[in-house]
């Protein structure tokens, strides 16, 4: 299989950054046994230059192909990459404690710094991986204006950003199915990115959403992860399950519009207008956009949407990305928020991609109640 040329400059600008990184970790740990650098044990140089290598070269393979053994090599692969930006801040900050302490005329060791902050590194690292699994419900209220009757006290649950695949499978969507099943909504809103886009049996992997049931439904729009390509394999096997696939159209349920936009129609702002335009709005009646990011928000808005719902953020999933990602979604990076009439929910989502460790933020399942 032929990588286009900008998926083959992305991987070369991944992998140089990860060189220097693995390089900056190497260099400040044997600077810090010295004052000079001393021989290391060739072990620590191939085991560094191995780990810089694992996480690209397992992302190719789990492109194509899917069996336990690589399972196992992409998630240390992916856990190793989490663990590393801990430790590249605890780097960094070790040499800026040194040239603090160097201009301040004060003896300090730094060996026992970045022993230290390696070490605090390391420990946060492990707890963003036990976080990353432990999936909370987040409860709120919606005020909806011109709220049918009929949906007044009523709840509906969200998820989004499952990823299934190397690192989540059916096993840990029949848990969140679970979950969900336990809060008894009236309706099920999934956000997108069910799937991680790697190689994996979609039919398989999506059986679990088979008990997944609610009264007035259970909906899904297609996330960049299942639009990566062709998303009809994905889209086909979570139909099966009985779940209904929103593409660019609006269903009433008993009076409440739900509308479905999957991301490919969604992430340009014009594209997004005239979709929401050709579905005609009843703006004197409540409605509940089903959009996978948050990225135009003033657009659903201006079509007349009350209640958009969403995922994609992660919430930047762990510390410095969670402060990249407020600094691109502002107000919507997280939780229930507003702009004009209608309001947004952003999910964290309930999975990980890349590094599985959350670290300033939770997965969950958001538990919404109508009023």
């Amino acid at each position: 299989m032929r990588l286009p040329n900008r998926f083959v400059g992305f991987i070369v600008i991944l992998q140089s950054v990860l060189f220097l990184t693995h390089f900056v970790l190497y260099e400040t740990w044997t600077f810090s046994l010295s004052k000079g650098h001393t021989a290391q044990p060739l072990w620590l140089e191939i085991g560094l230059f191995s780990l810089s290598l694992s996480f690209v070269v397992a992302s190719l393979l789990a492109f194509r192909y899917t069996n336990s053994a690589l399972r196992s090599f992409y998630r240390v692969a992916a856990v190793w990459l989490g663990l590393l930006t801990f430790l590249f801040l605890a780097a960094v900050f070790s040499w800026l404690i040194l040239a603090v302490a160097l201009l301040s005329g004060i003896s300090v060791n730094f060996h026992r710094i970045v022993q230290w902050l390696f070490s605090a590194a390391a420990v946060a690292g492990l707890y963003g991986v036990f976080n990353a699994g432990w999936t909370r419900v987040t409860r709120a209220t919606v005020q909806l204006a011109n709220l049918p009757d009929a949906w007044r006290g009523r709840k509906a649950a969200l998820i989004s950003d499952v990823h299934l695949g190397h690192v989540r499978n059916g096993s840990f969507l029949r848990r969140m199915v679970a979950k969900i099943l336990k809060e008894e909504p009236d309706a099920v809103f999934i956000a997108g990115d069910l799937y991680d886009g790697t190689a994996i049996d979609p039919a398989s992997a999506a059986e679990p959403l088979r008990r997944l049931t609610a009264p007035q439904g259970v909906y899904f729009i297609a996330g960049n992860h299942e639009q990566f390509g062709s998303d009809d394999k994905y889209l086909a096997a979570i139909a099966a399950t009985g779940v209904r696939v929103l593409t660019n159209e609006k269903v009433d349920v008993e009076g409440l519009q739900i509308i479905g936009v999957p991301y490919r129609n969604a992430v340009h702002g014009t594209q997004l207008g005239s979709v929401l335009q050709a579905m005609r709005l009843d703006r004197n009646r409540a409605s509940i956009l089903l959009v996978h990011a948050p990225d135009h928000p003033e657009v659903a808005e201006a079509a007349g949407v009350s209640l958009q719902l969403s995922g994609h953020t992660h919430l930047g999933q762990f510390i410095p990305w969670s402060w990249v990602a407020r600094r691109i979604y502002r107000q919507f990076v997280y939780g229930l928020s507003r702009i004009g009439k209608m309001q947004v929910f952003t999910s964290s989502g309930a999975g990980t991609w890349g590094p599985p460790l959350r670290l300033g933020s939770n997965p969950e399942i958001v538990v919404l109640q109508f009023e």
